[in-house]
């Protein structure tokens, strides 16, 4: 079983659209949040850091898959679920589970690549540094 690592969010009002309930972008960027945590908390250090020892600069997002369940406002707090439940060899599936207390507000799976600079210009897709994954797991 992969190692779970929660990220904790607070709802404030300017998260919130004139309905009054969060705008559905704000979950994806604290899910992005709760990814780059998910390695901090397991002792991968900063991506400045990895380009430097590894060539690593980051972990893009390369597919996406979300279920909404029930909505949040401002003033919740929510917590954020992240796992990496299976490693492939230049990519890795993240998942997250959204919670308000103990209910469900959305499910999220993200393919992942770990990326390296290209020569030339732009970014490609790198083998899992070992030394990462064994922290990870």
């Amino acid at each position: 079983m992969s190692p779970q690592v929660t990220y904790t969010v607070r709802v404030e009002f300017g998260d919130c659209d004139p309905a009054g309930i969060v705008w559905f972008p704000n979950f994806f960027r604290w899910i992005d949040a709760a990814s780059r945590h998910f390695f901090a908390e397991r002792g991968v250090p900063r991506w400045e850091e990895t380009a430097q020892t590894l060539g690593v600069i980051g972990t893009p997002l390369v597919d996406t898959h979300t279920r909404f369940v029930k909505s949040a406002s401002y003033g919740d707090t929510l917590t954020i679920a992240v796992a990496i439940p299976e490693w492939r060899d230049k990519s890795f599936l993240q998942t997250y589970r959204v919670k308000r207390g103990e209910d469900l507000i959305l499910e999220c799976e993200e393919v992942r690549i770990f990326a390296a600079k290209r020569e030339g210009g732009g970014i490609r897709a790198v083998p899992i540094p070992p030394e990462i994954r064994r922290l990870c797991e």
